[in-house]
């Protein structure tokens, strides 16, 4: 496991997250994902520490308030959120982490634009 750095475009946002350095990342179509560009990295909520920027973080929900999306509230970008498909975990942007530690990214499609008949086939998170 490696400990990563990541955060939002102004740098208000920082975190760490402990993955592997070849990151396993799935890559949504739903429209939010579609829309933000967002590529997922799905962690137990354990490996996801913030570690600055609470207090500009603004939360979006839609549809069934599952997932918590969180925006920083001063350059808009989302750099992790609470998946509704892991309401136990953490879902980091791929793209929002420091590129130092990152060894390389596998990235497998999700259909997530028809997400109740593909839920299932996500992988579980464990510890």
């Amino acid at each position: 496991m490696t400990t990563h750095t990541g955060g939002c475009h102004c740098g208000r946002v920082r975190f760490e997250v402990d993955a592997p350095a070849v990151i396993d990342a799935t890559e949504c179509n739903c429209s939010i994902c579609r829309k933000s560009g967002f590529l997922h990295l799905i962690v137990p909520a354990a490996d996801f520490r913030l570690l600055q920027g609470d207090d500009v973080l603004t939360t979006y929900t839609f549809n069934t308030g599952a997932a918590k999306h969180h925006f920083c509230n001063v350059c808009g970008v989302k750099s992790y959120y609470v998946p509704r498909s892991h309401p136990d975990g953490i879902s980091v942007n791929v793209h929002c982490l420091d590129e130092d530690t990152v060894a390389g990214v596998n990235v497998t499609p999700f259909d997530g634009r028809n997400w109740e008949q593909n839920s299932a086939k996500l992988s579980p998170i464990s510890d």
